[in-house]
């Protein structure tokens, strides 16, 4: 096993099973054949062909298209083919900070392979070699990923929020840290990759976050989400992450990204060229 393996397993999708993604005329997201088969039953609202699906271009506004797309969601939902139903709204357009085009429910976002966005805190302890990482064990009823390793605090990028107000109020819940002591942490920078998952295609940009937090600072999670909390050595971390998948899929590359960033791996790794070129697609 090594870190350039877990790197890779963010990186497996095979372009051929699937269709672009359009609204407009602008490619969003990509859906995979059989799902784009069940989508023909919703002609009014989208046009299937063997090369896109495209919402139909009659539905013309934000409000308009984002409630059609619902109504489909529902249904489709009632049918059991889109699981963990979140009433939690991603939106959906060619950036995070462009105009989105329609919003759209999170838990279907991968099944449209459209882009989205989170937020992840690399909270640690110490300096240099002395340095520790705030390491959360994903409670085993959590719909992705449960009972993986996660970092002190992360989520997904919902619509209404900017990201520093995403991840103030992901730090509340996840680890009961303060307001003051959450707008310490600093962006660091992002990963990124497209991936099939069990849930669908996941094309995400995970924004970094670090924060150095006091010896006397534990978090404790709020929401139900975490088991535990641990400090673990960065160098276990590194170990852990080249040993297996401990770790949840993408917090694996946010912590090799922090390793990178922190000097903790150097170009004399054999793989550093590859695992640098393989935290952005």
């Amino acid at each position: 096993m090594s870190l350039v393996e877990r790197i890779k397993e963010c990186q497996r999708w095979d372009r051929e099973r699937y269709r672009p993604f359009r609204v407009d005329g602008l490619s969003l997201g990509w859906v995979s054949r059989k799902f784009a088969d069940r989508l023909k039953g919703f002609p009014a609202v989208f046009a299937v062909s063997p090369d896109a699906v495209d919402l139909v271009p009659g539905l013309q506004g934000f409000e308009v298209r984002s409630r059609a797309v619902e109504e489909v969601l529902l249904r489709l939902k009632e049918e059991g083919l889109i699981k963990g139903w979140r009433d939690e709204a991603y939106p959906v357009g060619t950036s995070l900070h462009s105009r989105p085009l329609l919003r759209m429910e999170r838990a279907a976002v991968p099944l449209f392979g459209v882009r989205a966005y989170g937020v992840h805190l690399n909270g640690f302890v110490g300096r240099g070699e002395a340095l520790r990482l705030w390491v959360a064990r994903r409670s085993a009823t959590k719909q992705t990923a449960p009972g993986k390793l996660d970092h002190i605090v992360g989520g997904g990028q919902p619509m209404g929020l900017g990201l520093m107000e995403n991840l103030i109020k992901e730090c509340a819940e996840e680890a009961a840290m303060p307001e003051s002591l959450a707008r310490e942490a600093r962006p660091a920078g992002f990963v990124s990759y497209v991936t099939e998952r069990v849930e669908g295609l996941r094309n995400d940009i995970c924004y970094a976050y670090d924060i150095e937090l006091p010896v006397n600072f534990v978090p404790r999670n709020t929401d139900g989400e975490i088991e535990w909390f641990q400090l673990w050595p960065v160098g276990e971390v590194k170990a852990r992450l080249a040993a297996g998948d401990d770790f949840k899929f993408n917090v694996a590359l946010v912590n090799i990204d922090f390793l990178v960033r922190r000097g903790y791996l150097g170009p004399d790794e054999p793989d550093y060229v590859e695992i640098v070129e393989g935290l952005r697609l």
